[in-house]
């Protein structure tokens, strides 16, 4: 049932949300509406998983160009997609309710110890994959054999010094999927997807194996989405003044990628599109950088939402609330400057305590492009400093 107070929840116009649509979807989620977040990395990982109760047809468009982690390792290997934000988010939506899922859950989240020796750990996925590990022996036959088949492709190709250290078994079930098919990770994804019953869509962004690049305003460019996240290196020393796709992880090779033709049919097909909190450049707006997202967003008419992250983003440097909406948005317009702002954005949605955020929430600019802000109470004793995910997902579907 809805749980946000009513008298706290109205827009700017004092509407009530349809709290009667709410409760159908959450009666019956298996008919429910095609939400579709912009997102990448963990942040998003609680809203996805409570926004089940409400849809099982969720659309969730990751980035996967990360370069850090155990991911780096297999991208070093096989030359492919990063895989770790995209093995979240099908964990986040995995049914809870099947048999044997918590098993699958537990291996597929497994990492391996980071101080073991190279032959312990060789040895213990060799067990993995083998099904002799406790891990995997509790896990009924058909989905074991599904995931010993991948494992075992990978162990094939896996390189002699690859490093286990930390590595997640998820990803290496990822990965063994993706060279067993091809390199295909759209087939790699579907395969885990079905394996653990999700309850939504899960897409990379494109597919082919890019990294991120990244322009400072003080003439500093690298490559590697792992330096500008402020998680596994300082934070950057200045502000982004752009960001772009590139072919190699080293060389500096630009490169232009359509999206593809799946992925635009399903943002032009949403009933509701998310710009999603986490970290600002490396997992919402590198999702934008494919040419046709803007076109496909405009293309979809649903609303189109906002949710600026609470607190401080690394990845926001020097920017204030205005640099943020007109990034988004000159982004979103690419190639279609003449198309009105409304639509690529209809709504901004953020908490009624305005002092969660880093700077003062610009409503002239807001009104000046057509833009609703709507002021919620979305932080609870239990999530703060978070959005709670509850609230979150309650707003955004009273949208549809």
């Amino acid at each position: 049932m809805l749980t946000i107070p009513p008298t706290d929840y109205r827009n700017s116009y004092g509407e009530l949300p349809d709290t009667a649509k709410l409760n159908r979807d959450l009666g019956a989620p298996e008919h429910g509406p095609k939400a579709l977040f912009f997102s990448g990395g963990s942040a998003l990982n609680g809203l996805s998983r409570q926004i089940t109760d409400y849809t099982h047809n969720s659309i969730h468009l990751i980035t996967p160009f990360d370069s850090g982690g155990s991911s780096a390792a297999l991208r070093d290997a096989f030359d492919m997609p990063g895989i770790g934000d995209l093995r979240h988010r099908v964990l986040a939506l995995a049914d809870q309710s099947a048999p044997h899922n918590e098993q699958l859950c537990r291996l597929l989240q497994y990492r391996f110890s980071a101080t073991q020796t190279h032959e312990a750990l060789t040895q213990e996925l060799g067990e993995i994959t083998s099904g002799a590990h406790a891990l995997i022996s509790a896990i009924p036959s058909e989905a074991r054999a599904k995931l010993t088949e991948q494992l075992s492709v990978l162990s094939q190709h896996l390189p002699e010094n690859f490093d286990l250290r930390m590595a997640s078994v998820g990803n290496l079930v990822l990965a063994g999927g993706y060279l067993a098919n091809a390199n295909d990770l759209g087939a790699s994804l579907l395969c885990l997807s079905e394996l653990l019953n999700i309850r939504g869509t899960v897409h990379a962004i494109v597919k082919e194996p890019l990294h991120l690049g990244v322009h400072l305003g003080n003439g500093q460019s690298f490559i590697g989405q792992h330096l500008l996240t402020g998680k596994e290196h300082p934070d950057i020393p200045s502000p982004v003044s752009s960001i772009f796709l590139n072919r190699s992880a080293c060389e500096h090779n630009p490169i232009t990628v359509p999206l593809d033709s799946e992925n635009s049919q399903l943002i032009a097909g949403a009933d509701l599109i998310c710009y999603a909190p986490g970290s600002f450049y490396s997992s919402l707006m590198a999702n934008l950088l494919p040419v046709g997202v803007g076109e496909a967003v405009a293309k979809a008419s649903c609303p189109k939402v906002f949710v600026p992250n609470l607190g401080l983003d690394p990845e926001q440097l020097g920017m204030d609330f205005s640099a943020l909406i007109q990034t988004l948005t000159r982004q979103l317009r690419q190639g279609s400057a003449d198309e009105p702002v409304s639509n690529f954005l209809n709504y901004v949605v953020i908490d009624a305590d305005r002092s969660r955020y880093p700077f003062p929430i610009n409503t002239d600019l807001l009104k000046a492009l057509g833009v609703e802000l709507l002021e919620l109470p979305l932080v609870t004793s239990t999530s703060d400093p978070y959005y709670d995910d509850d609230r979150l997902a309650q707003v955004l579907l009273s949208l549809i």
